[in-house]
């Protein structure tokens, strides 16, 4: 049996919270610096979202066809919560960096092009910027950002807001 990840990227990011532990909200809510985890987890769940969409584009998105999965989402969102929480002066973005876009989901790319395409990409959506810069947008047209630091409904509301495409 296999399950298909959602087609487009608001049905990608919407499954991504209905996942466990996202869909948890006592997990949501635990981290102790709330404002950067919840921002950074947004991010995360974004850049899942779009690594699976660029598969659509077969060669043009990626020089081989890899399956990200679930299990690559959710050991990332673990490892940043830890993260964050052990380090709360300052936040290791080298280290989750690397975790996420070398060892997490970059342990399925054998492409060393698709390697460097996923670590651009990753930087896109995992830096400072996303917690620190309220207005931080992921794409030039503005349509796709990174809500306002709020409780877990205030992300699931902006996903909704987003096209069906």
């Amino acid at each position: 049996m296999t399950v298909e990840p959602p087609k487009g990227l608001k049905a990608n990011l919407l499954g991504s919270y209905g996942t466990d532990p996202l869909s948890n909200k006592d997990w949501f809510e635990a981290c102790t610096i709330p404002k950067v985890f919840r921002k950074m987890l947004f991010g995360l769940c974004f850049f899942h979202a779009y690594i699976q969409e660029r598969k659509l584009y077969g060669p043009l998105g990626w020089n081989i066809k890899y399956q990200f999965n679930e299990s690559d989402l959710r050991i990332s969102a673990l490892q940043l919560q830890l993260f964050i929480d052990e380090y709360p002066d300052k936040v290791p973005l080298d280290a989750i960096n690397y975790l996420t876009g070398e060892c997490n989901y970059g342990g399925r790319v054998t492409d060393d092009k698709d390697r460097r395409l996923m670590s651009c990409v990753l930087e896109n959506f995992y830096n400072e910027s996303i917690f620190t810069d309220d207005n931080y947008k992921f794409s030039p047209s503005g349509k796709y950002y990174a809500p306002k630091h709020g409780d877990y409904d205030v992300y699931i509301d902006y996903i909704n807001s987003l096209p069906n495409f």
